[in-house]
C-alpha cells in the first residue's frame, strides 16, 4: 500500500465575491500521476497554486503527510523544496545561464555545496537532454527546450511531488512532444505528479488518476480507462466527447 503524501479536504478560494474552487477532495499517494482535466476556467491552475502556496485557500485543508500546509504558519520555502511545480511560462531566470537556473534552488533553499548541486543539476540535465546547453541563456533556446529545463531544475530540488501547470500549453505543436516524453519516462520511473493538462491522450495513457473540474468543482474522478471510455457525469461526457471528434 503506497503511502498517501497529500489529501485535500473541503478546499475553497474566493477571489473577492468570484468562488473559484468549491469543497474540493482529493488524495495523492506515492507514485500516483494524477492528471486534472476541464475547459479554461475551471479552476484547475488556481487548485495546483493553492497545492504549492501560491494562492492561500480560503477554507479548507492540504495535508501534506498529515499536517495543514494551508496553515498560515506554514515555512512556505521549505515545504516548495518538497513540492516542485513547473509551469506553463517556464519561469527560467533569463539572467542566468541553464546550469546556474538549475543550481540556484539547490544552494539557496537546500543549502548544497556548489560542487554537489551541479553534479546533481548535471544528472537532471543529461536526463531531460539538455546537458549540452548548460552555458546556454533561456533567450536562446526553443519552448520545448526550456521547459525541458524548467523540469530538470524542479527535479534537481528532489521533490516527493512535482506540479505542472499545462506545462505544454505555450509551446508549438511540434516540441510538445518532446515535453510529454520526459514526463512519461518519469511517471515509469515513479515520480509523484500532479498534473493540469489539454493533452487527454497523455491522461488517459500515462496517468492513473484522472480529476475532471467544470466551475470549480470536481463533477467526476476515478481510473483514466474509465473516465475515457465510460463517464459517468453529464458534463465530462460533453466535454470528452468534444476532444474525441476533435
Amino acid at each position: 500500500m503506497s503511502e498517501q503524501i497529500i489529501k485535500i479536504s473541503h478546499l475553497s478560494k474566493t477571489f473577492g465575491k468570484n468562488v473559484v474552487l468549491r469543497d474540493i477532495d482529493f488524495s495523492v499517494s506515492t507514485g500516483d500521476v494524477t492528471c486534472i482535466i476541464g475547459a479554461s476556467g475551471s479552476g484547475k491552475s488556481t487548485l495546483l497554486r493553492c497545492l504549492n502556496l501560491l494562492e492561500t485557500p480560503t477554507t479548507g485543508e492540504i495535508l501534506f503527510h498529515g499536517e495543514n500546509i494551508a496553515d498560515p504558519h506554514t515555512n512556505a520555502p521549505g515545504y516548495r523544496a518538497k513540492v516542485g511545480m513547473v509551469f506553463q511560462s517556464f519561469n527560467l531566470f533569463n539572467n542566468m545561464t541553464v546550469l546556474d537556473n538549475c543550481l540556484v534552488g539547490q544552494t539557496k533553499v537546500l543549502k548544497k555545496s556548489k560542487e554537489e548541486a551541479k553534479k546533481n543539476a548535471m544528472a537532471f540535465l543529461d536526463k531531460v537532454g539538455m546537458a549540452p546547453y548548460i552555458n546556454a541563456k533561456p533567450r536562446q533556446l526553443s519552448g520545448g527546450q526550456k521547459q525541458r529545463v524548467a523540469i530538470a531544475r524542479a527535479l534537481a530540488m528532489e521533490p516527493e511531488l512535482l506540479l505542472f501547470d499545462e506545462p505544454t500549453s505555450a509551446l508549438d505543436p511540434q516540441m510538445v512532444g518532446e515535453v510529454l516524453d520526459v514526463m512519461k519516462q518519469l511517471a515509469n520511473e515513479g515520480l509523484t505528479m500532479i498534473i493540469v493538462t489539454h493533452e487527454m491522450a497523455f491522461a488517459r495513457d500515462v496517468s492513473n488518476h484522472v480529476v475532471y473540474m467544470a466551475d470549480g468543482v470536481i463533477e467526476e474522478e476515478g481510473d483514466p480507462q474509465q473516465i475515457f471510455s465510460d463517464p459517468q457525469n453529464p458534463k465530462t461526457k460533453e466535454f470528452l466527447s468534444r476532444f474525441m471528434r476533435g
